[in-house]
């Protein structure tokens, strides 16, 4: 390969994400040599640029690479991939990306420049998405520690017995 071969991995998995090209994003994934949290002038990630552009293809691609950062805030508006899914004006759309990064574990707490969180931010007549919130925020405070477990053999089962 030569040293002047045009876009970095990083800029690549950027521009993937940008046009919903899985085909581009799973060869930089098999080239390896990038960053899945890299940003780009503005501070978004390849998430961001997914969540944006309406990119659902590479969307799950990206949420399962182990060490993307599901919750990355970019410079301007100091807002979440969650905070622009928020902005997507197509129901159905917003929804699934919504639902996507709800269950990769993004915080619907984290607040943008202007002091608002995403549910600060829906539209009130949209509640599919308030009821996919609250399902979320309640699976969510139940952290598995808080849950008893019966299994048998596991470590710190909190019975206090050995036996």
């Amino acid at each position: 390969m030569s040293e002047d071969q045009g876009a970095s991995n990083n800029e690549r998995v950027l521009a993937a994400a940008r046009d919903d090209n899985e085909d581009l994003l799973l060869e930089i994934f098999g080239q390896g040599n990038f960053d899945i949290n890299c940003q780009d002038g503005l501070g978004n990630t390849p998430l961001h640029n997914a969540v944006l552009h309406g990119s659902t293809d590479v969307l799950e691609h990206i949420l399962s690479h182990e060490d993307c950062d599901v919750d990355p805030i970019n410079r301007i508006d100091k807002a979440t991939p969650l905070h622009l899914a928020v902005q997507i004006q197509h129901t159905e759309l917003r929804l699934h990306i919504f639902d996507s990064l709800l269950e990769a574990g993004a915080d619907t707490s984290i607040k943008d420049k202007n002091g608002e969180t995403v549910i600060d931010l829906l539209p009130t007549d949209d509640t599919k998405l308030r009821a996919l919130i609250r399902k979320h925020q309640a699976k969510t405070s139940v952290s598995r520690d808080d849950v008893a477990s019966d299994g048998e053999g596991e470590e710190g089962s909190g019975s206090g017995s050995d036996e």
